[in-house]
């Protein structure tokens, strides 16, 4: 296969456009060029007036060492790299114990994946519920403000990512080609293909419900066991080894291996884990605000005369600003043509994040806009970012009216540091409501000053981004984990062998992707481990 890479035609080209772009690249006749396949597609908007599509294509043809020879001094032209896997291919050991797996987000799912392919029957338990009954919980809690502290956005099956734009891009490089193993598990489980080439791969929350259901029955299927409803209350150990865990309700699963993928959000997991002595440290996250704008702004101003356009759907953006404070504020987990969703996981506080369908069909677009805290700020016991985060979600929850509506607030309003009374051309997407009020009152000062300062900054980027009437709704607490459970080159924890965290949850991996391919890594740590104690 010969990989040939910086093809680049206008964003609406055909089919039969590609296939000659690809002919009169590699100089052959059409009858040698026997398939081509995607392996990269990213749009070029740089340039409004003729946005482009660049392509990375693989193509088989029927002389391939003539053309390479022939093109050898063509950068652009190669032998295409081996995307395969690289599977772990040692016998399997016979062990006392099935692995745990707790979790089963990205990285606790994959995890699973990969010992159930090695043979080992992994046992996967969830404080939640299954994927399709969690996502009833999650409309109800939208609907009527019943909030199931168990069942949530951050709480069972698929993890927290399931409720957002399912969105699939890294800055990973992994040469085991983990990635690639991850996006193919995923499309043959009912994602669409084209994540598997695009530069910024979505799912979308409706279509990852079925997903992750057709994961965890290929999981049953090679071996492994589902716990659905099944909070870890405590570890089992003997000095400084895991001997297994110890359920809500009294239940003892014994393992001399555990996955701890828990997610961002278990709080109380934290707080047990510290008790115990496990390694932790308080690490740096970011907060802020979700703004709303229309998306056909975004659109116009991300594409000009093509906006709306079929093929480009709708835009997005990525910013980012470097205040004069030394914060970073940024735009986070970007959703176009979505909406903003209530997230909390404990009762008392607001919670917001972003969410989108495949589709990206509505009316706003909406982001996260937060700006980098750290020890420094909150104080350096590895539970205080937490206590952090629970004081200022709660204020949230006050100043919304204690009913988990969210507090909202025009963004000239929050720029002047006065109260909205009303609102203006924007509507507001948060269920279950929002409450107009001043959001300023729900952030520290020194995160709303750096907020205030970025802000006309992005307008320098996007035309308009300080639309009068562009909503801000928070807060957005949950971008990353407070904590970060340590752990050494072999993924287990520094304090309790046996023990690998994974995934965000560990503080070493964020969004979908990175946290899948670290919790692949934390499965062949283990079964490497497992092959040198037996």
């Amino acid at each position: 296969m010969i990989q040939i890479t910086g093809i680049r035609l206008p964003f609406d080209h055909s089919d039969a456009e590609l296939q000659a772009a690809v002919i009169k690249k590699l100089n052959i006749p059409q009858q040698d060029l026997l398939s081509l396949s995607i392996a990269r597609k990213s749009f070029d908007a740089r340039r409004k007036g003729t946005i482009r599509c660049d392509y990375t294509i693989h193509a088989d043809v029927s002389d391939e060492q003539g053309v390479l020879k022939k093109l050898a001094n063509d950068q652009q032209v190669r032998v295409a790299p081996d995307t395969d896997y690289v599977r772990l291919t040692r016998k399997r050991k016979s062990i006392p114990y099935r692995p745990l797996v707790i979790g089963t987000g990205p990285a606790g799912l994959f995890a699973g994946l990969i010992l159930a392919e090695a043979g080992y029957s992994p046992v996967l338990v969830d404080r939640g519920k299954p994927v399709r009954e969690r996502t009833k919980d999650v409309y109800d809690f939208w609907k009527d403000c019943v909030l199931n502290t168990e069942s949530n956005v951050q709480f069972g099956e698929g993890g927290a990512g399931t409720f957002s734009d399912g969105k699939l891009q890294t800055r990973v490089k992994d040469r085991a080609n983990r990635d690639k193993k991850i996006l193919e598990e995923l499309v043959s489980a009912g994602a669409p293909e084209e994540i598997l080439y695009d530069y910024k791969p979505h799912i979308g929350t409706a279509k990852l419900v079925t997903v992750i259901e057709n994961l965890r029955k290929k999981i049953i299927g090679l071996g492994g066991e589902y716990r659905f409803q099944n909070r870890v209350e405590e570890l089992i150990l003997d000095r400084d080894r895991i001997r297994g865990v110890v359920l809500h309700g009294g239940e003892e699963i014994r393992s001399d291996h555990v996955i701890l993928a828990i997610g961002h959000s278990a709080r109380d997991t934290f707080e047990m884990l510290y008790r115990q002595g496990v390694s932790l440290e308080a690490k740096p996250f970011s907060i802020g605000l979700r703004i709303e704008h229309p998306q056909s702004l975004i659109d116009q101003n991300q594409y000009g005369q093509a906006a709306g356009h079929p093929r480009l759907g709708a835009a997005n953006y990525q910013l980012a600003h470097h205040s004069s404070s030394g914060r970073t504020v940024y735009s986070f987990c970007m959703c176009p043509g979505g909406s903003v969703i209530a997230a909390a996981s404990e009762r008392g506080t607001v919670v917001t994040n972003g969410m989108s369908q495949y589709a990206r069909l509505e009316i706003n677009a909406n982001s996260a806009i937060v700006a980098e805290v750290s020890p420094a700020d909150f104080g350096r016991n590895p539970l205080d970012g937490i206590r952090f985060q629970r004081l200022w979600e709660k204020k949230a929850y006050v100043q919304g009216g204690e009913n988990y509506y969210a507090p909202c607030q025009r963004l000239e309003d929050f720029l002047r540091g006065k109260s909205t009374k009303s609102l203006g051309t924007v509507m507001p997407s948060y269920k279950p409501g929002i409450t107009l009020t001043n959001l300023q009152e729900c952030l520290p000062p020194y995160v709303v000053d750096t907020l205030c300062e970025a802000l006309p900054e992005f307008e320098k980027k996007i035309e308009r981004f300080t639309l009068a009437d562009a909503l801000l709704t928070g807060v957005e607490t949950r971008t990353s984990s407070p904590v970060r459970i340590l752990r050494g080159k072999d993924f287990q924890s520094l304090s309790v062998r046996g023990l690998y965290p994974a995934g965000e949850g560990s503080g070493y991996a964020g969004g979908i992707l990175s946290s899948a391919m670290d919790g692949i890594k934390a499965a062949e740590a283990m079964i490497s481990s497992i092959q040198e104690e037996f």
